[in-house]
């Protein structure tokens, strides 16, 4: 992002802000970046792989923090292991020059006036909570994937950002990257005819041996890292097991615990189904209708609730169909060749993260897209990467292109396919109202109750 020094962040950041109602309970500004520094003042909370591998004490650059220093200066970061705090720090010294600041709580990073942007790498469970408190306290946010746990939750994510105005870009990084552009556009352009159906192969999630009870590292908080999910006991198991070596209910292996996660229909789901409903033009609505064909669970469930709490409980297996009141469906299922696949009445294309195929992408040279198609599908802007994106975005007060009014809706097929592969039956929705119909066993599965002490603040 290029910024003229002889324009101030203020003003290159006020934009449509000046005409927003925003709530500052904490007396932060509301107008964006500092005067005297083009680059924006950052803050990690969560340093774990997903922010920089190496922070979680594997040689690796992988995550986002990388890209992301790129246009921000980070000069706080907040975990709750010790350990990776004090990794991140020396990353963020090796970088910027400066040792930042160093929290446990992320509230001081909420009530500090340096920081313009939080970027939220936590595990699924605290990411609507961080996200709403860190709007509410006029800072932008990058909020990782998947953008929350519940339904009602994005519900209130969506409420929050249209109330203070601020920007907040989901990690769904597919959206910036240009073959998904292209189907999403040639979709859009009737190039496949008539929609019918998008199938989304997102794999299937692990199982996990009995994990023993167990003593939590010392550098650890473990009732810190569970947060508003309900206290369990810690659990842990040293073995040949992907990047950490381990089966556990925490750090990495979250994912496969629906106390923390959705398992893979949240995990991979978040990107997929994202796309898919973009490319079916359903980002304003939802399903009426969510029938599990096949699912399989590595544990016993019991009314919707693992009855196991020493092994992962996420979906192995599934196959699950939702279906939207124009007849048209989303698929998603664990087998196939990992991507999307929309099919419509005069062709079908297939996108992952490697390639683009089908008759429609295969003719374009013959047949283009008129010029400046993919820059219309990309919210009429330059195609760009997803932090680009972001940092425009925040300087322009504009939304980003994965805002937090259309990630919910998608994620939110994730959340009821979730539901519907728990009870192990279909589901109604209404999506105008965006309630569970005849069935108070399922609508009861729709929200969770924060553990006492860790209630999300709302102004």
């Amino acid at each position: 992002m290029t910024v003229s020094r002889r324009t101030t962040r203020r003003k290159a950041l006020l934009g449509t802000l000046t005409a927003a109602a925003v709530i500052l309970p904490r007396g932060v500004r509301a107008t964006g970046f500092r005067e005297t520094n083009d680059r924006p003042v950052a803050a990690a909370i969560g340093t774990g792989s997903r922010w920089c591998q190496k922070a979680t004490g594997i040689d690796g650059p992988w995550g986002s923090a990388p890209d992301f220093r790129k246009f921000a200066d980070y000069v706080a970061v907040c975990d709750a292991d010790s350990a990776r705090r004090e990794l991140a720090a020396g990353l963020v010294k090796e970088w910027t020059g400066s040792a930042p600041a160093l929290h446990s709580d992320y509230r001081a990073i909420l009530d500090d006036p340096r920081i313009d942007i939080v970027h939220i790498s936590t595990p699924d469970h605290w990411h609507a909570k961080m996200a709403v408190e860190a709007m509410l306290a006029g800072k932008d946010v990058y909020l990782e994937k998947p953008m929350t746990l519940t339904i009602p939750e994005g519900r209130l994510l969506c409420d929050v950002c249209r109330r203070t105005g601020r920007i907040v870009q989901i990690g769904t990084q597919q959206r910036s990257e240009r073959q998904f552009i292209e189907a999403v556009a040639l979709a859009h352009a009737g190039r496949l005819g008539q929609l019918k159906r998008a199938v989304c192969s997102i794999g299937g999630a692990p199982q996990s041996p009995e994990l023993p009870v167990a003593t939590a590292p010392r550098t650890l908080d473990w009732n810190l890292w569970q947060g508003p999910a309900a206290e369990k006991e810690f659990r842990y198991l040293a073995g040949d097991n992907g990047e950490t070596r381990s089966w556990s209910r925490c750090h990495y292996e979250f994912r496969w615990w629906y106390e923390y996660s959705g398992g893979k229909l949240t995990d991979w789901g978040a990107h997929h189904v994202d796309i898919a409903t973009w490319a079916l033009g359903k980002t304003e609505t939802g399903p009426i209708r969510v029938i599990p064909e096949h699912v399989r669970h590595p544990v016993e469930f019991r009314d919707g609730f693992p009855v196991d709490p020493a092994r992962y409980n996420t979906a192995t297996e599934f196959l699950i169909r939702a279906q939207f009141a124009d007849g048209v469906e989303i698929e998603i299922r664990h087998d196939g060749d990992n991507g999307i696949l929309l099919e419509g009445t005069a062709g079908r294309i297939f996108v992952n993260r490697g390639r683009i195929t089908g008759r429609p992408h295969e003719e374009l040279p013959q047949n283009p897209l008129p010029a400046g198609t993919l820059e219309k599908t990309y919210g009429n802007r330059s195609l760009t990467d997803h932090f680009t994106n972001f940092f425009e975005a925040a300087r322009d007060r504009r939304q980003p292109i994965s805002d937090v009014f259309s990630h919910h809706r998608a994620l939110s097929t994730c959340h009821l396919a979730g539901i519907a592969a728990r009870l192990g039956r279909p589901l109604s929705w209404n999506p105008e109202t965006e309630q569970i119909t005849d069935d108070a066993q399922a609508a009861a599965l729709l929200s969770r109750e924060p553990r006492k002490g860790f209630e999300t603040q709302q102004g």
